[in-house]
C-alpha cells in the first residue's frame, strides 16, 4: 500500500463521519416534528461509529506504512471509546428528555454507542495487527510471545461480548414490557443492534486470536457462520415486522432492521477475509471488498425508494434517512476490509 492510497482509505471514514454529523444535524434542525427529532439524532450518532472505524483504519495503516508509534497506539483506542461513551450518555439523556419520540430515539442512540464500543475494541485489538502476517507465515502454528497475553485476549473479546449481551438483554426487556408501539419499535431496533454487536465479536476474536497465533484453520467457518447468521436473523426480523404490521404505524421498522442486516453482512467481509488468508494464499481475496460496496449500494437504493414513499406515507421519513447513514457505515467498512486485504497478506 502506497502513501496516497493510505491517505484515501483513512479519509473515507472521516468523510462518512462528517456526512453523518452534518446530515443528522441538518435533519434535526430543519423542523420540530417527531420524525425529524428521531431521524436527526440517529443519523448524527452513526458518525460516532464512523469515527471508531477511522481509529481502526488508522491503527492498521500506520503499522503497514511504518509510521505507528506509542502515542498512536493509545490515542486511537481512546478516541474510539470516547465517542462510544459520549454517544451512550447522549442516548440516556435523550431518554430522560421530554421531546416527541425521545423514547425510541434515546434507546437507539444508546445502542449505537454499544456498536461504537465494539468497533473501538476492534481498533484496540488491531494495535498489534502487524503480527498477523508473520504468524500466518509460521508453519508451526506457534503462539507468538509478542502478541496479546491470554488475559488481554479474554478482556478484549469480553468487552465486545458484554456490549452484545447488554444489547440482547435490552431488546428482550423492551419486548417484555411492551405496552405501546414505541416499545416495540425500540425493542426491534435494539434486536438488530444486538446482531451487529454479536457480529463484531467475531471480528474482534479473529483479530485477537491471529495476533496471538492461536487461530486455527477449522475455526474460520464458525466465525463466518456467526456473522452471516446474525445478518439473517436481522433480515428475517425485518421481513416479519414489515408483513406482520403491513400498512400499520410501525411497519417501517422492518426496513431499519434490513439495513442493520446489511451492516452485519458488511462486517462478514472482514471476518471472511481474515479466515481465508490465514496460512494460505486466497486468489479471490481482492474481490472480498466488493461485499461492503454492494451492501452500501443496497442501503442507498432502498433509501431512495423510501424517500419517494415518504412523500405519501410520512412514517417512512425515518428509515429513508437512517438507511443513508447505514450506507455510509457500509462504505466505511469497505475501506477497512480493503486495508485488511493489504495488511493481512503473508507476502
Amino acid at each position: 500500500m502506497n502513501y496516497g492510497i493510505s491517505i484515501l482509505f483513512r479519509a473515507i471514514p472521516l468523510v462518512m463521519a462528517a456526512f453523518c454529523f452534518a446530515y443528522g444535524a441538518y435533519v434535526y434542525a430543519a423542523g420540530d416534528d417527531p420524525s425529524r427529532l428521531t431521524a436527526g439524532p440517529v443519523v448524527f450518532f452513526l458518525g460516532s461509529i464512523c469515527v471508531a472505524l477511522y481509529c481502526t483504519a488508522a491503527t492498521i495503516i500506520r503499522q503497514i506504512t511504518g509510521t505507528y508509534n506509542k502515542a498512536a497506539r493509545y490515542a486511537f483506542p481512546v478516541i474510539g471509546y470516547s465517542f462510544a461513551l459520549a454517544t451512550f450518555i447522549c442516548g440516556l439523556l435523550i431518554i430522560g428528555s421530554h421531546w416527541a419520540g425521545a423514547y425510541v430515539t434515546g434507546h437507539v442512540v444508546c445502542g449505537l454507542g454499544l456498536i461504537a464500543a465494539c468497533v473501538a475494541t476492534a481498533a484496540t485489538s488491531s494495535t498489534k495487527f502487524a503480527l498477523i502476517p508473520r504468524n500466518s507465515a509460521d508453519a508451526a502454528f506457534a503462539i507468538n510471545p509478542s502478541g496479546f497475553t491470554r488475559r488481554t485476549a479474554v478482556i478484549l473479546v469480553g468487552v465486545a461480548g458484554l456490549a452484545a449481551l447488554a444489547a440482547w438483554i435490552w431488546s428482550f426487556v423492551l419486548f417484555a414490557t411492551a405496552s405501546l408501539p414505541a416499545h416495540t419499535v425500540a425493542g426491534s431496533v435494539m434486536l438488530g443492534i444486538a446482531c451487529v454487536c454479536t457480529s463484531l465479536i467475531a471480528l474482534v476474536a479473529s483479530i485477537v486470536r491471529q495476533v496471538r497465533g492461536t487461530y486455527r484453520m477449522n475455526e474460520s467457518s464458525r466465525w463466518m457462520s456467526l456473522v452471516v447468521s446474525m445478518g439473517v436473523v436481522a433480515f428475517i426480523a425485518g421481513l416479519l415486522m414489515i408483513f406482520a404490521h403491513w400498512g400499520g404505524a410501525i411497519d417501517f421498522v422492518g426496513f431499519v432492521l434490513i439495513g442493520l442486516a446489511l451492516i452485519c453482512w458488511s462486517i462478514s467481509s472482514k471476518v471472511i477475509l481474515l479466515g481465508k488468508v490465514w496460512h494460505t494464499d486466497y486468489p479471490l481475496a481482492r474481490r472480498i471488498p466488493i461485499i461492503p460496496v454492494l451492501t452500501a449500494l443496497t442501503c442507498l437504493f432502498l433509501a431512495a425508494f423510501l424517500f419517494e414513499e415518504a412523500l405519501f406515507k410520512p412514517r417512512f421519513f425515518v428509515p429513508a434517512r437512517v438507511l443513508t447513514g447505514f450506507g455510509a457505515i457500509c462504505f466505511t467498512l469497505f475501506s477497512i476490509v480493503s486495508i485488511l486485504e493489504s495488511g493481512a497478506n503473508r507476502k
